[in-house]
């Protein structure tokens, strides 16, 4: 490399802040406190819940009622790393830094923000309240209105709420002369900076990330699908149909029972006319009652921060060769410059280990699209 002065201490050092600049969904959610001790894909963390308390009308003549604060703790599995690795040789044109800014350090901080808003916006699986229409874009002022109306009804706390929407759905709100013609009320933040802006308490964002749940072939054939006998307050229901259950279904998946929705929390598939199929929250149902399964939709997610968290821990710098480790608001790089013995190459290397959890899933509402 022509540049030898380069270190990988200063490649850590500019990656780091734009990565955290090209990230979305994590910086929009809670963020566990990284304590600096480092950590290897696999190993599982204790991080600590949000606290949420309740207020109650005060009573002279009882008093107050004190409350116990426990501060819940969640293991997660630091299942994840993303990487971004190149062959030194590539770099050897680079004749200064801005050349190595430009050929590696801004693609690869947006490669990894990327793949990691992407493994972060698959929570979505874990959502069981819904809005909106399977396959309609949203696309109206109605849309948010609904969805600020979900987390009322779901006492989310109006403080902090966000909303993270795909390009169709950013697009066509972006056509909503209410936003359009912004500069009347004097203010164009929303518009100049490409942004859906605040909309009845909601602030939202567009990322390419937001899934696409493609639901499973759950099928009664030409009748109809049934809750086979009935359940009280179980995590798992028996399906069958008018004349025989097939097909399957899949995690994220949603079920409407009766007059209630539930979110599939595990893979399934029907045996002999009959699916046992796991669900969240609990279900209360009584033998026959319908059951309709949502079909295939874009899974936009309105929310606030404490449903969800991301979790990072500093990875371990290897012995025996070039490497750094920087860490800032919550979030750890390593960068590693070595030489691969097997394909005699030189490689730089740079990644980040994390994961993602629900805390609260009452706290955030899939809008379908």
């Amino acid at each position: 490399m022509a540049n030898t002065f380069i270190s990988v201490k200063q490649i850590a050092r500019e990656t780091l802040p734009r990565l955290i600049d090209n990230l979305v969904f994590p910086n929009l959610i809670y963020r566990d406190t990284n304590d600096g001790a480092t950590a290897k894909q696999d190993d599982t963390v204790s991080i600590r819940r949000p606290v949420r308390l309740q207020a109650s009308t005060f009573s002279p003549l009882s008093g107050v009622s004190a409350q116990g604060i426990v501060e819940e703790s969640v293991d997660v599995k630091l299942e994840n790393i993303a990487t971004v690795d190149a062959e030194v040789s590539s770099l050897e044109s680079a004749l200064n830094f801005d050349s190595v800014t430009r050929l590696f350090i801004e693609p690869a901080a947006a490669a990894l923000a990327e793949k990691i808003n992407d493994d972060g916006l698959a929570l979505y699986k874990d959502i069981p309240y819904v809005g909106g229409t399977a396959g309609t874009t949203p696309s109206a002022l109605a849309d948010f209105a609904e969805a600020a109306f979900m987390m009322d009804t779901q006492r989310v706390p109006t403080n902090d709420r966000r909303g993270v929407w795909d390009p169709a759905a950013t697009a066509a709100f972006k056509q909503i002369p209410a936003i359009v013609n912004a500069e009347k009320c004097g203010s164009t933040k929303a518009l100049r900076s490409g942004s859906i802006g605040r909309i009845f308490g909601i602030d939202n964002y567009m990322t390419q990330a937001v899934r696409t749940h493609t639901a499973g072939d759950l099928s009664a054939g030409e009748g109809s699908l049934k809750v086979k006998s009935a359940v009280t307050n179980s995590g798992t229901v028996q399906i069958n149909g008018t004349a025989t259950a097939t097909g399957s279904v899949v995690k994220g998946d949603i079920l409407k029972i009766g007059n209630k929705i539930y979110v599939v929390t595990a893979n399934a598939t029907a045996s002999s006319g009959t699916i046992s199929v796991k669900v969240y929250p609990n279900i209360t149902a009584s033998q026959n009652e319908a059951v309709t399964l949502i079909g295939s939709h874009k899974a936009n997610l309105v929310f606030h921060p404490s449903a969800f968290a991301f979790v990072t821990r500093p990875l371990s710098q290897p012995a025996g060769v070039e490497s750094y480790v920087t860490s800032y608001n919550g979030i750890s790089l390593r960068v590693v410059r070595g030489y691969d013995m097997k394909y005699k190459k030189e490689m730089l290397s740079m990644d980040v280990l994390y994961s993602f959890a629900t805390l609260y899933p009452e706290l955030a509402c899939r809008y379908l699209g």
